[in-house]
């Protein structure tokens, strides 16, 4: 597979910790940034933080009746009661696990990244992280679910040390209803994860500022600008 496309967001100063945040079902990287933008009125920037904005890849996609969609996996149906389509999911890990290890490559550990999303690019962040990357700083997602009885319930009844979790859900959602985030986020807490669930009483399937301003103040608890050695 080559290498998915991604657009950036550097960092203002010297660049110590990355955030990698997937697009939801059919957008693109560059079009998740540019809605950002234009909610923000400006980038998602820090001081210190890279921000990458991946693609993923056209695929047939099963509720669109087979026809092609920048989606990070299949889908039986848009429904937390059905089974998850593994194998695509499994296939798209592997493509994400390369980004992840270019940050490594670049200086970056492990500890100084965070992997995030909206919609199905949180769930597609949730897997990636509690299953293979269990070592990243945080995870969010933003009207986003699992599937009841999702493999990443299976696997981290089995581990302790668990990235903390930061989920919004907007109340008004008809696309992903708020009660299947308000689900993942209390079986995942059961589980042992620590998380927060922030609800949004007027938002529907969609981004806010404020939602966004809550992420950046999260991104940077999490990821906080590293002190400067001095130089002899």
């Amino acid at each position: 597979m080559a290498a998915l496309q991604r657009c950036v967001t550097a960092p203002v100063g010297r660049h110590t910790a990355s955030v990698i945040f997937l697009h939801g079902s059919g957008d693109t990287g560059q079009g998740l940034r540019e809605w950002i933008k234009h909610i923000l009125k400006q980038d998602l920037v820090f001081q210190h933080i890279k921000v990458v904005y991946p693609t993923a890849p056209a695929r047939p996609y099963t509720p669109m009746m087979g026809a092609l969609s920048t989606v990070w996996f299949d889908r039986y149906k848009i429904s937390s009661d059905c089974p998850e389509h593994l194998e695509s999911i499994e296939s798209m890990s592997q493509d994400l696990r390369d980004l992840i290890n270019e940050e490594v490559k670049s200086g970056i550990p492990k500890h100084r990244i965070i992997l995030g999303g909206f919609s199905m690019g949180g769930a597609m962040a949730m897997h990636l992280a509690y299953k293979y990357h269990q070592d990243v700083a945080g995870v969010f997602a933003l009207s986003s679910f699992l599937n009841k009885g999702s493999v990443v319930y299976q696997i981290i009844k089995e581990n302790s040390s668990l990235p903390e979790l930061f989920q919004c859900h907007g109340a008004l959602d008809q696309l992903v209803f708020h009660s299947w985030g308000k689900e993942t986020n209390s079986a995942l807490l059961s589980l042992g994860v620590p998380t927060t669930f922030h609800s949004f009483p007027n938002l529907y399937h969609e981004l806010s500022k404020t939602e966004l301003e809550n992420l950046r103040s999260w991104i940077l608890k999490k990821l906080p600008e590293e002190a400067t050695a001095p130089r002899n």
